[in-house]
């Protein structure tokens, strides 16, 4: 049978009223240690998130990943005080937790280095989105770059997903860092000794300019030659036009020009 003598039990409860209140206080002071981390984690995610925002040229992901750093940093600091406060060691457990990460870092290392190396390139920027470079011996246009690969499509259409580590520890060619070089188109002429030169020379110009193709710097020209063969006369328009668009350009102004200086054809006999 219990003892059910109340002088007993008050005995009992004062013995144990230390411990309720030591016990109590530890937790209410977890709880506040709890509370204040938690706050203070969040606190600390937002303010490095806006103070990464506020460094040029820096990537939204790398914000994001520097303030979840932070913000992960706070609560594992607050976690260790938490089970401080109910008088657990975590000096042992941080040495365990030490020796948990090196072996998960020596597991991942491949999979870090990439993290490392997409680190490096979010921050650096080598090159951007859209742009066409040669990476690993291949060469694409960058579609997205993430903290662990980057993704390239080449001419053909073909997806490349190429780690991380393999962009940032070898050379890479940037095709579009700097801006393509105007390429020259030249067209020749032959007109009659007989046509009025400076009009026609006034004419291709004109259609040159005219045309949407042909960049303003540097402007079109046109000069006067005598070709070697039968020393007949040319007119020699000089032109510019963007990587790529030279063959179809020359192509339309021979056409423009050639019907605007081709002599009109008689009508027909009895029109």
């Amino acid at each position: 049978m219990p003892d059910l003598n109340p002088n007993g039990l008050l005995a009992r409860f004062q013995l144990l009223l230390p411990l309720i209140v030591s016990n109590g206080l530890n937790l209410l002071g977890a709880i506040v240690i709890l509370c204040v981390g938690l706050w203070l984690a969040g606190r600390c995610h937002k303010l490095v998130v806006r103070a990464l925002g506020k460094a040029p040229h820096f990537d939204d992901m790398l914000q994001s990943f520097f303030g979840s750093l932070v913000r992960y940093l706070v609560l594992t600091v607050t976690v260790l005080a938490v089970l401080s406060q109910f008088g657990i060691q975590t000096t042992s457990l941080i040495a365990v937790l030490g020796a948990a990460g090196l072996a998960v870092g020596l597991a991942l290392q491949g999979t870090l280095s990439n993290l490392a190396a997409g680190v490096m390139l979010l921050i650096f920027r080598p090159f951007r989105i859209g742009h066409k470079v040669q990476v690993a011996g291949i060469t694409g246009t960058v579609m997205e770059l993430s903290l662990f690969w980057t993704e390239l499509v080449t001419d053909d259409k073909v997806q490349v997903i190429v780690p991380n580590g393999g962009v940032w520890g070898q050379a890479l060619r940037n095709y579009s860092h700097y801006p393509a070089p105007a390429r020259a188109g030249e067209a020749r002429f032959r007109v009659a000794e007989t046509v009025d030169l400076e009009a026609a020379l006034a004419k291709v110009l004109a259609i040159a300019q005219a045309h949407g193709q042909v960049l303003k710097d540097p402007a079109p020209s046109v000069l006067v030659d005598r070709t070697t063969a039968d020393n007949a006369l040319e007119i020699v328009l000089g032109f510019s036009t963007a990587d790529g668009q030279t063959a179809k350009v020359r192509s339309d102004l021979i056409r423009s020009v050639h019907g605007a200086l081709m002599p009109p054809k008689d009508p027909p006999a009895g029109a």
